[in-house]
């Protein structure tokens, strides 16, 4: 019922276009933005109102949906090529499949047409987020929501052993093993251990740390020594982990920090961690660093999970979706977003700001972790390779197979999706 009813709202949207040109008066020009629900939702709100009191003349319908929701409605529409959609909100993974239909209008071309360059403030690793092919090709999305995995521990507990930096995951391996040998309650080391995304997103910094990869010329690179390393390792951090870490998502990882369990979490993301030094919500306020992930053989490299921001190809109110998307991603708007909802913003200005900083003091570590982070890989069959690579790791972590089995089966699945 809810899908058939999101359904007709879509079809609703496309006989209003079809009839009304994208104008729903004279003189006025209505834009549709497919968008997120939640904080996303609100953010896009306050944006576009604000719009709104600048241009009179240019109005919004917008579409608050859930992230499943917006990806299927994309597909449905952008493959209609109706136009009833004339900006849309795109999860970084999910782009390439977006950009290789040719369903999104190529900004370069926009840019060139209106005598205008890229803003050097927002962060050039985020905007080639939006490029096809990643990341030098043509720009088809600008960053609007710079969410990025970051690295939680606490300092008080890291300075016990001489730490007053976590720069190496030897490093989290040494203070996790400490902390077990003190026999206090405290848990050294949380993550998400849910087979399939959870596992895999909080896996992935140190995969890449280790000097690993998943996919090298578009071939699957599991069968390497530095992917063993990466798992076996990740396998030995993971006897720090709490019992049942095999059912951990995102609630039991802020749940144990905030409350004081957890010496360290190696995944957080902007929006589990708004309330750290909340004293009605934490009891670590203080006490918790928040950083760029750790290197090893290679150095920091978070993991990118933007929300990116393009104009379909068939919107008939190009030019004026093209204005609101500069507007939607200028500082201003980023600094107005980021203080009222806490949505990252992908600017470097606005991450210097020092109220800002004052009320979410990782922004320094977000920056580093947008300039630095990697994306994952542009192929349209990641959700098929991720899962595939969750089950497995998953299985490694409960024992089922050996590293070395694990990402071998991973190797022969993942090569059978891709043929």
């Amino acid at each position: 019922m809810k899908r058939m009813c999101l359904v007709l709202v879509v079809l609703m949207l496309c006989a209003a276009t079809v009839f009304a040109g994208g104008k729903r008066e004279e003189g006025v020009t209505t834009l549709t933005i497919a968008g997120r629900d939640g904080a996303f939702g609100t953010a896009m709100e306050l944006a576009t109102q604000e719009y709104t009191r600048q241009n009179p003349n240019v109005r919004f319908e917008i579409l608050k949906l859930s992230g499943a929701e917006l990806m299927e409605q994309t597909v449905i529409e952008l493959r209609g090529g109706t136009g009833a959609f004339d900006v849309l909100l795109v999860d970084d993974p999910f782009l390439p499949r977006i950009q290789e239909a040719g369903w999104l209008v190529n900004l370069d071309t926009l840019y060139r047409e209106k005598g205008l360059e890229i803003d050097p403030d927002l962060v050039e690793n985020m905007v080639n987020v939006g490029r096809y092919p990643h990341p030098s090709g043509d720009l088809y999305a600008l960053p609007h929501v710079g969410n990025v995995a970051l690295f939680a521990y606490r300092h008080d507990i890291a300075a016990r052993y001489g730490y007053s930096a976590i720069d190496t995951w030897s490093d989290v391996l040494d203070i996790a093993q400490r902390v077990a040998a003190e026999g206090d309650d405290t848990v050294p080391v949380l993550f998400r251990g849910v087979q399939g995304n959870p596992i895999v997103t909080g896996f992935l910094p140190l995969f890449w740390a280790f000097g690993a990869d998943i996919l090298v010329d578009g071939k699957p690179a599991f069968d390497t020594p530095e992917a063993l390393a990466a798992v076996e390792f990740f396998l030995e951090l993971a006897e720090y982990a709490p019992a049942g870490v095999t059912a951990y998502q995102s609630t039991q990882v802020r749940d144990a920090l905030m409350s004081g369990a957890g010496a360290m979490a190696i995944e957080v993301w902007p929006g589990w961690i708004g309330d750290l030094e909340n004293p009605e919500q934490s009891n670590v306020v203080g006490q918790v660093s928040i950083a760029a992930h750790p290197g090893q053989v290679k150095g920091s490299s978070s993991m990118i999970g933007a929300w990116m921001v393009g104009i379909p190809r068939d919107s008939r109110n190009i030019d004026a979706a093209f204005d609101f998307i500069q507007y939607l991603t200028s500082a201003p708007v980023q600094e107005m977003m980021a203080d009222e909802t806490g949505i990252p913003p992908t600017r470097h200005s606005v991450h210097h700001i020092s109220r800002l900083q004052e009320k979410y003091p990782w922004y320094p570590a977000q920056l580093a972790g947008q300039i630095s982070g990697s994306v994952r890989p542009r192929t349209d069959y990641w959700p098929q390779i991720e899962t595939t690579f969750g089950d497995y790791l998953q299985r490694a972590l409960v024992g089922e197979v050996s590293a070395e089995e694990a990402l071998q089966q991973i190797q022969r699945r993942v090569t059978e999706i891709l043929r």
